[in-house]
């Protein structure tokens, strides 16, 4: 095993970052060559919170408007089912009972118990089977 070549202790350093003090993060710039943190522009808080609140402004607008749409559609959608039905009464009764069978009978379907054996247990029953015959 090889001996240490220096046996001297490291100094703390002590005009460093102190505890809690956030760490920035820094770039490794491979085009430049800059390693550091990079200038931060000064920002004035203000303005980046008139910035903010103009972006929420348009997001409620955009919001506003999809709403009176999807309103606007919903009750166009309602007045042509309507009028659909008071054209159509026997071909909507007759399409109304034909979904609600299909909603019966796939209900029913997913409702049913399914007995299958499993492997294991049918091979134990095979060997009892086997056994009781012998006996």
């Amino acid at each position: 095993m090889p001996r240490r070549k220096s046996t001297e202790t490291t100094i703390l350093d002590t005009k460093g970052a102190k505890i809690g003090e956030p760490v920035p993060k820094a770039v490794i710039d491979t085009n430049t060559a800059f390693v550091g943190v990079p200038r931060q522009p000064d920002h004035d808080l203000g303005e980046e919170l008139g910035v903010l609140r103009k972006q929420i402004s348009a997001l409620q607008q955009q919001v506003l408007d999809a709403a009176r749409s999807a309103k606007g559609n919903a009750g166009k959608a309602m007045r042509q089912t309507e009028a659909t039905v008071k054209l159509y009464p026997a071909s909507t009764l007759l399409l109304v009972a034909a979904v609600a069978g299909a909603l019966a009978f796939a209900v029913r379907r997913a409702a049913l118990p399914r007995h299958r054996p499993q492997p294991a247990l049918r091979e134990l029953r095979d060997l009892y089977d086997a056994i009781r015959g012998r006996v």
